[in-house]
This record gives structure tokens, sequence and C-alpha cells, in this order.
């Protein structure tokens, strides 16, 4: 990752109209930019409301003006911020007049993410907490706003550094054993070695477990209703998400794409994609209905549960089985068999095998807490009563190798000393797969890609 430190400047603020827009610039020194802006240097810390010129001398706008002299700023650099009217426009000729005026300087355009990698590079904040800073904006549900703030303000991070802490402890009575053996001393007994592992095994697994939890409220899970034409799959996502979302008629072929509704349960964001009927190809009426169901075996491909719709009033049917049959083996599977008012069932959840069935009517909304129950159940979701940390799949790829890791080193700790070596290699990459969250051996390309996603301005 190859890194520029020039001033850097971008709108902070969203695209399109509003009563406030910001322009932020970071640099190593940015007093010959204000003085070149308006003509004074700015009191630190303090708003400042004053005209924004242009070269010429023109008022551009008006509005406040702050700085904060580095490194007590987000970005650890001076930073400064103008805030003025939320125009499109006027935000952009603002930001132009910016790079003209710090054109000396060597301002330019900030790069997707910069500001808060600089803040990274200047240890204002860890790889995990920046990550989070991302995460916070995108956050689509209340619990996912809670699990980011719970991260961005460390909690997560000193978990793991805890762990890291725990095992470089432990890792460093390994080495000294090693470096030292005509001592002759039995270093499992006497250091508590296994006790030690077994305690930073059952933390790690905590971590992991809050962490997993926090993925699912920043992923979500997407469910996909398939099922054959008029099974109602249309009215169980009007259902689920309390809304006439989809067209719901006797006619077969009504939905000829996918319908994407995004619920909540309990904080957990649920893309819930009704899809095209599947019928035999010989039945399908026309072209778009074709390709309507080819996108339905697309999205059932890429689900993480399917629903799969049956109707309780007819029973199942040749059809029914071939789809289940093609149905992606890897995918978790729920029957929902629909319209038990017209059958004459109760709502009922039976286990048949591995296989749970659900008897529902998405029309009358009788057995929808069973469903949602379910899915709640598929998605992993525990009530732990405790803080969550919204962690990305990297996070849980790092948490899982080290378990892998530490699990060898309880193998090698088992046997004898004659084991240290591959022992103290073990806690040696454990040490590193943690490490790798708050970015103390983080590969630079990976850094890259990571900033890259965020949002120009931030």
């Amino acid at each position: 990752m190859n890194f520029d430190n020039s001033p850097i400047a971008a709108i902070a603020t969203a695209p399109g109209r509003g009563g406030i827009g910001v322009v932020r610039i970071s640099g190593k020194n940015l007093l010959p930019l204000q003085q070149a802006l308006f003509g004074q240097p700015l009191k630190p810390r303090h708003a400042t409301y004053l005209p924004f010129r242009e070269a010429d001398g023109g008022i551009l706008d008006q509005g406040i003006a702050l700085y904060f002299p580095g490194p007590h700023s987000y970005t650890g650099e001076d930073v400064l911020e103008l805030q003025g009217h939320g125009g499109t426009t006027v935000m952009q000729m603002l930001l132009a007049r910016c790079l003209q005026a710090g054109e000396s300087l060597g301002v330019r355009l900030a790069q997707p993410g910069e500001f808060t990698q600089r803040a990274f590079l200047n240890d204002k904040m860890d790889l995990a907490q920046a990550e989070s800073v991302a995460d916070l904006i995108e956050a689509s549900t209340e619990a996912a706003v809670r699990s980011a703030s719970s991260s961005l303000s460390g909690a997560f991070s000193r978990e793991v550094t805890t762990l890291v802490e725990q095992v470089t402890n432990l890792r460093m009575l390994v080495e000294a054993t090693l470096d030292f053996p005509e001592e002759e001393i039995d270093f499992l007994e006497k250091s508590n070695a296994r006790g030690q592992l077994e305690g930073i095994a059952t933390a790690l697994q905590k971590v992991l477990q809050q962490a997993s939890q926090g993925a699912l409220l920043r992923e979500g899970l997407n469910v996909v209703l398939a099922g054959l034409p008029n099974v109602g799959k249309s009215s169980l996502l009007n259902s689920l998400a309390g809304a006439d979302i989809a067209i719901v008629t006797p006619i077969a072929g009504t939905t000829r794409d996918k319908v994407t509704e995004t619920i909540q349960l309990e904080g957990i964001p649920l893309n819930i994609i009704d899809t095209a009927g599947i019928r035999a190809h010989h039945e399908v009426a026309d072209e778009v209905e074709r390709i309507g169901i080819e996108r339905t075996w697309a999205a059932l491909s890429q689900a993480d549960v399917i629903l799969h719709l049956l109707d309780a009033s007819m029973g199942p049917t040749s059809a029914d089985e071939e789809m289940r049959a093609a149905f992606p083996a890897n995918v978790p599977l729920l029957t929902v068999w629909n319209k038990i008012d017209l059958s004459g069932h109760k709502p009922a959840r039976d286990e048949m095998g591995d296989e749970v069935h659900l008897y529902i009517s998405a029309q009358e909304g009788e057995g929808m807490a069973l469903l949602r129950q379910e899915l709640l159940k598929v998605a992993g979701w525990q009530q732990t009563g405790e803080s969550l940390y919204m962690a990305r799949e990297r996070h849980l790829i790092a948490l899982q190798a080290a378990s892998k890791h530490l699990q060898q080193a309880q193998l090698h700790a088992a046997q004898d000393d004659q084991m240290l070596d591959l022992f103290a290699e073990e806690l040696r990459q454990v040490q590193e797969r943690l490490s790798s969250i708050t970015g103390k051996f983080t590969p630079d390309d990976l850094l890259g890609v990571i900033f890259s996603r965020f949002c120009i301005g931030k």
C-alpha cells in the first residue's frame, strides 16, 4: 500500500441537497491554507462564522469554519472543516476553491476512506475500529448501530488485545524454556500452561460467539421464498413485511421477477426474496416468465435459507418433489405448508428427521410467530444479553483460524514437554491471527482493499 501524505480534501456529507454540507481537509500543516481562504488563522477548536470567498474576493457562501490542530483531530493531522449550505453545486464550488487555494501545498482530492485510513496510520484507532466507522454508517437496524458503536469505542479491540497479551505471555514462557533446556524445568506443570491454555480457549470462544452474532447484524440473512405458482409466496412476503409489497392474485405466474424486502427480527436484517413460481418448462407461458424462473434458481444458489412453500389444502405434488430435489444441497431448508385456513390444519411446528415443517396461513397471519422464531433459529441467533461486536468476515476467519491453532497447541500440551517447539509455533500462529484483526500483522494489500470500500469524505 503506497501512502501519499499530501493534504487531502473532500465533501464529507452525502450527495444531494440539505441544510448543511461539509467540506473536510486534512494535512500536516494547514495554516497557510487558512490564510489563503480566510485571510487569517482560525482559533483552534472554536466555530468561526465567516464568508467563504472565491479567488477574486466574491462571496461564494457563508458558514462556519472549524480548525482542529493535529494530533488532536480525527486523522491525527491538522483538520479543517467548512460547514456551508448543503446544495450539490455550492459544495462542489467550495471544494474546488479549497483545492485551488491549497494548490501550492499539494492539496488533492481524497480517495474513499482516506481520512479514516490516516486515523489508523496515525494511531488514532486500530483497524477493527476503523472498519466499524463504515459499519456504523451502513448499519440498517438499531441493533447493528449499537454493535458498530461498541466496536468503534474499542470494546472488540480490547477483547482481542487481551487475548493477544495472554497468548504472548504464555509464548514467552515456552520460548524461555526452549532457550534454557539445561534447567530441566517441568514447564507444563510449574507454569500451569494447560490451565492458561484452557482459559484462553474459553475466552476466545466467547469472543468468537459474540463476533458471529455481530456479523449477522451486519450482513443479515438472505431468505428465498420458493414454490410452485400460486402457493402464497407473495402473500407470505407481504405478511412478513407488514405491507403490500408483492402482487397477490389467483393467477399463476403473477410474479415475473424476484421482489426483495428487508425486515427486522430481533434487530437482524432479513432480506426476504420472493421469486417467480417454478413451473415445468413446457408450462411456461412466455419468455418473460422463463427469465424470471432462471433468476429464481440463481437466487436459490445464493440463499442463506430456503423457505419451500407448499399448498396445505392440496398436499404435496410430484412437481413439488421435483423442485425439492433440485434445491442446492448446502442451503438450509424449511418446509412451509401455507393456506391452513383452507386445509383445516392448526398452526404447528413438526420435526421430521432432520427436517422442520411449519404450518401457517400467510393470508390470515396464523403461525407467523412460529415462522419468525424458526428463522431466528436457522440464523443462529441467541439472546446473550451481552454487547455484540460488529465483526466482518475477515474477523471471523481470523478468530476461527486462531481457535484451530489453539486446539493444536492444546494437543501438544497434553502430550509432554518434548513437544514444546510445536507448542510454541502454534501459539505464534494464534498471536498473528488475532493481531491481524487490529492491524498489527495485517498485509498492506489488505489495508488497501479495506479502506477502498469506504465512502468518499470518510
